[in-house]
């Protein structure tokens, strides 16, 4: 089942869809109320899965009429990718990869296929070395693919 961060994500995304994608508006508080949580779970969603990095801006209004805006931001993919390379730094999780992959799949900058061979490849039975060394290693792996797709 999925967590409640993902729940709250989808939710949102399906939100933009039907918004045609653009900008949506959102009142935290209620929102929470929604999905029974605390508003800073949903302060935790829009930071780590609607960043500028992932092609978002967020705009928050405080007081009393106060809402939350969501813009998808016009970002051309080479661009898109070379910002998500530069995010990746020198070690990532597998976690993190995966969720990476899932991004360009999402956008449709890759497809099914290719996203299954990119999880495969950073997996971490793939990745049969100890320590931080995986991390390292399944950084390079990633950034080497997503450059791959800027040829």
């Amino acid at each position: 089942m999925a967590g409640l961060s993902d729940l709250i994500e989808a939710f949102l995304k399906e939100l933009m869809k039907e918004s045609n994608g653009q900008i949506i508006e959102i009142k935290r508080n209620e929102l929470a109320n929604e999905f029974n949580c605390a508003p800073s779970q949903i302060n935790y969603v829009l930071t780590t899965r609607f960043s500028v990095e992932k092609g978002y801006a967020v705009e928050s209004k405080r007081g009393g009429g106060g809402h939350i805006r969501i813009i998808r931001l016009k970002i051309d993919d080479t661009q898109l990718i070379y910002n998500i390379i530069g995010e990746i730094g020198d070690s990532i999780n597998m976690t993190k990869a995966i969720s990476i992959v899932n991004f360009f799949l999402e956008r449709g900058i890759i497809k099914d296929r290719e996203s299954k061979i990119m999880v495969a490849a950073v997996n971490n039975r793939t990745l049969k070395v100890d320590g931080e060394i995986k991390n390292q290693l399944r950084a390079s792996i990633l950034k080497t693919m997503l450059a791959a797709l800027l040829i």
